[in-house]
């Protein structure tokens, strides 16, 4: 099989069945053997429906008698491939977009539809001919900006509560961009310099982030990541910017003991052994085994020594009880900073969710607070900008273990341009252009203090 449209609408048959958007994706990619400018047109059409979902079912419930829920699975998927074309893919032209869209209808048991999927494709290029926006909006502003930009009302109303209206509707937008890939330099190994030169000759656009001192971001497409120059040398990670200020929040030093206690798949783990010049001892923790030996591969990869791997969950570990000069807590959470790398995550994610997460992350911080030596340090991260699972999770602590406090980053250090007033620090991605993150150093004084 090769055609992308089809394999598209197998692997959106499996999400739709509640398949993870990228296992369903590599599922059906290991399955065949695709041109590159293929591959990147199925992962283009499924991530982005997946995306766009709300929209594209909005588009059908305008334009059809019967509501896109009511509509057979397959065909609402087939439905959806075609309004994302015509609607988000302007190298796609319309002709094209609509006769493989009929032709798939053909091919899949909807052989007497074909009429009614040409007709419904054709008439939102009339009204996208009429009209800049042909879709139809709610008065509502917080179901407006669900339904023109693809996300539940509650993370829309989430983020309205802490932005205005027309940030937020710039957020929306930026979610719904194809992610960037950033490498962190391995400075034990090479230098930035070094780096840029062998992926300029290899073809590769590149460009260095404002504030991180090892950070390089790729632009454009690259092709299979293990295949650039220096990833078998352990020359560089690949690790989102904001990701990379989390290291630098915790400043580890050469010789101390840290604990990363939620470390897998490592990327924060192997930067915190660059920062220590590789000496010293860190323990990397995380309750799933399986997950634990991607950061072994990575530590192996990048010739790190000072990684110690520990199977077990964070809350149960009291053998580490007062041993380690730095924690690091990068807590499980909703993700709401990276949903446009998480196709389905927007869907997955719920209210509720987020509560059961906000218990755990609690618990999380209120046992690894006692790995800390007294007058060490611990960082607790999160890739999410839902106050519930950040600032609600600092205040609590803080009002309930009063040895501790927020220590502010440095005026000279790196991550100080994003630090807030209250000391701890947000990336906004539409201001930041990196993923939504928030950290915090928080520092536990002294027993004599």
């Amino acid at each position: 099989m090769t055609n992308p449209r089809q394999i598209a609408l197998i692997a959106l048959g499996d999400i739709h069945a509640g398949a993870y958007a990228d296992v369903a994706l590599n599922r059906v990619l290991q399955k065949v053997c695709l041109p590159d400018l293929d591959r990147r047109l199925l992962t283009e059409l499924v991530y982005g429906t997946v995306r766009r979902q709300r929209t594209l079912d909005a588009l059908i419930n305008q334009l059809a008698t019967k509501k896109s829920h009511q509509q057979p699975k397959n065909l609402r998927i087939i439905l959806h491939l075609g309004l994302y074309q015509l609607r988000y893919q302007e190298r796609i032209p319309a002709s094209a977009a609509v006769n493989t869209t009929v032709e798939l209808a053909k091919e899949n048991g909807f052989a007497g539809l074909t009429g009614f999927v040409n007709g419904l494709l054709r008439q939102y290029i009339r009204l996208a001919e009429k009209s800049p926006e042909p879709l139809k909006l709610p008065e509502n502003p917080v179901e407006r900006l669900g339904v023109l930009h693809s996300f539940p009302d509650w993370v829309i109303q989430v983020w309205l509560e802490q932005l205005s209206l027309a940030e937020t509707e710039q957020l929306c937008q930026w979610m719904n961009q194809t992610p960037t890939i950033d490498l962190r330099i391995n400075p034990l190994r090479t230098t930035i310099e070094k780096v840029e030169e062998a992926l300029h000759w290899a073809g590769i656009l590149t460009r260095r982030v404002p504030h991180l001192p090892q950070a390089l971001r790729l632009i454009g497409s690259t092709g299979a990541i293990q295949n650039l120059p220096g990833f078998g040398q352990g020359w560089w990670s690949v690790q989102d910017a904001s990701a990379q200020l989390v290291g630098y929040l915790l400043n580890p030093q050469p010789g101390e003991v840290v604990i990363d206690a939620c470390a897998a798949p490592g990327g924060k783990t192997t930067h915190i052994a660059e920062l220590m010049q590789d000496q010293g001892e860190i323990w990397a923790g995380d309750r799933t085994a399986s997950r634990l030996r991607k950061l072994k591969e990575n530590a192996q990869r990048l010739h790190l020594q000072s990684i110690r791997i520990c199977t077990g969950d964070s809350r149960y570990l009291p053998q580490f009880y007062n041993t380690s000069d730095r924690v690091l807590l990068d807590a499980p959470c909703s993700g709401l900073g990276t949903l446009h790398r998480h196709a389905d995550a927007r869907w997955r994610q719920t209210p509720e969710s987020v509560q059961e997460l906000q218990v755990l992350q609690t618990e999380l911080i209120s046992h690894t607070s006692k790995f800390v030596k007294s007058g060490g340090v611990l960082v607790y991260a999160t890739c999410t900008l839902h106050p519930d699972e950040n600032e609600g999770v600092i205040s609590r602590f803080l009002a309930n273990h009063p040895r501790w406090e927020i220590e502010p980053p440095r005026v000279d250090a790196p991550e100080f341009a994003y630090s807030t007033p209250q000391g701890w620090l947000k990336v906004w991605p539409h201001e930041h252009n990196m993923d939504g993150f928030f950290m915090v150093r928080l520092r536990k004084t002294n027993d004599s203090e």
